[in-house]
């Protein structure tokens, strides 16, 4: 965006020296060009006055020498003809008059005229300017005098003022490049702040705001429309969260109170079904209170600000294997684990990976039946840890992979099994926190394999 700002403003400035020195060059041009016609229509018409007595009296000695002294002196070839167009005198020998501009300078001269070369003194050229006047007076013709000047020094005279002129143009240029790319600058900053700051957004960092006190004032506009917008969304999020970490929090007394008071009216049950039903309302209880547990972790993970942490990836994965195999194997389900060659330093949020395992490895051992195997394997991967939970499962389809994180997803076959489908959020937020990912993939020939990915701890 800025380059193509400052390409405009460029474009603009060259159009303005264009239209500002290409005249001025012309003009200097011409200048020069009529100061070279105006002296040798003053030299030739001096000559004139000396030409006629000497071509009426044919004593043209003293004429001679005058050109070749004029000659001598400025390198300017003079000639005096007759009427007929022939020569009479000249400053050195040569067959000038047959060049077809000096006889047709000469003709018209002789017709009553002062006559001078058409054309303009450009820097490149290299043809002479020949001037012509006529001899006589009283309206008669008896002669013409013809200068013929070189062009060479005026020509480079006139290259050496467009030199001037153009080096004054890249000056200009120069200075309207870096004024440019200021202004370009000064003009985006804001925009880029903004564009910074969206993406802060964006990656849940709702503290961001931009200054609004610089750039031109539609952006200043911007600006303070963003940071409003952005306060409103963060006002928004923080009292969504607040009212479901508090309202989970407020409904654990009553469920714990409730909880008890069931408890209580079970030791007066006799009836085979009444019994059944009080189990079922503890149950139920218990899956309540695990729902409300879970909201509020995702309310604790969703506000931000986590510490990280440093820690072996391969002895937190070993810790959370040994706790939760004996749940396995109750459900008569092999739990394995792949220690890694080396130790495996990574950096996550605190207590993220132990969440996220036992997430993964619960879901694991709940969902993939009798006789499944589950493995959990440390690697190191892409310059930082991964841990690979595999299970021998009917794993997910990709539909169902891309909705697993989403809130209070379940699975169509898994309405009736305890859970709360807040698990796999919960992870995806720890993980997204810790600058890591979380990725859900199919296991051949059946089941899932997930895999969460950590930086490598320096």
């Amino acid at each position: 965006m800025r380059v193509r700002l400052v390409g405009t403003y460029l474009v603009l400035l060259l159009l303005v020296l264009a239209a500002l020195e290409v005249p001025f060059a012309t003009i200097i041009a011409g200048r020069d060009t009529q100061r070279l016609v105006a002296d040798r229509l003053a030299d030739a018409t001096r000559f004139a006055t000396l030409a006629e007595p000497a071509l009426r009296a044919n004593e043209t000695a003293e004429m001679s020498a005058e050109l070749v002294r004029y000659d001598e002196l400025y390198g300017i070839t003079a000639i005096v003809v007759d009427q007929d167009a022939h020569r009479t005198v000249s400053s050195r020998p040569g067959a000038f008059l047959d060049d077809a501009d000096v006889l047709r300078q000469a003709r018209r001269a002789l017709e009553g005229r002062e006559a001078s070369d058409d054309g303009t003194v450009w820097p490149w050229r290299t043809d002479p300017y020949v001037v012509a006047v006529p001899v006589g007076r009283g309206g008669e013709v008896i002669g013409a005098v013809i200068t013929i000047s070189p062009t060479r020094d005026r020509a480079n005279a006139v290259g050496t003022a467009w030199s001037i002129l153009a080096g004054g143009g890249l000056v200009v240029l120069f200075a309207g490049i870096a004024l440019a790319w200021l202004l370009a600058r000064w003009t985006l900053r804001p925009v880029a702040e903004l564009d910074a700051a969206a993406h802060e957004l964006g990656a849940g960092d709702y503290a961001a705001r931009v200054p609004a006190a610089d750039g031109p004032p539609e952006l200043r506009r911007l600006g303070t429309a963003f940071n409003e917008m952005a306060a409103t969304v963060a006002d928004s999020l923080e009292r969504q969260r607040a009212f479901v970490s508090n309202a989970s929090h407020q409904l654990r007394n009553p469920l714990t109170a409730l909880r008890l008071r069931v408890e209580d009216l079970g030791a007066d049950l006799t009836d085979p079904e009444a019994v059944e039903g009080h189990k079922l309302a503890l149950e139920e209880a218990e899956r309540f209170g695990d729902v409300l547990d879970s909201l509020l972790a995702l309310a604790r993970a969703e506000r931000g600000r986590f510490e990280l942490a440093d820690f072996d990836a391969g002895e937190v994965a070993w810790a959370r294997v040994v706790a939760w195999q004996p749940v396995a194997t109750k459900k008569q389900i092999t739990l394995r684990y792949v220690r890694p060659p080396h130790p495996l330093r990574a950096r996550a949020v605190t207590t993220a990976l132990d969440q996220t395992l036992d997430a993964l490895i619960d879901n694991a051992v709940k969902f993939s039946g009798p006789g499944a195997t589950v493995s959990v394997r440390p690697t190191a991967d892409e310059g930082g840890v991964a841990v690979h939970v595999v299970d021998t499962g009917p794993g997910l389809s990709e539909q169902q992979r891309e909705l697993a994180t989403v809130r209070f997803w379940r699975a169509p076959d898994a309405q009736n099994v305890d859970g709360s489908g807040l698990g796999l959020p919960i992870v995806a937020v720890l993980v997204e926190a810790s600058g890591g990912r979380l990725d859900l993939m199919p296991n051949t020939p059946t089941g899932l394999h997930a895999c969460v990915w950590f930086p490598q701890a320096p």
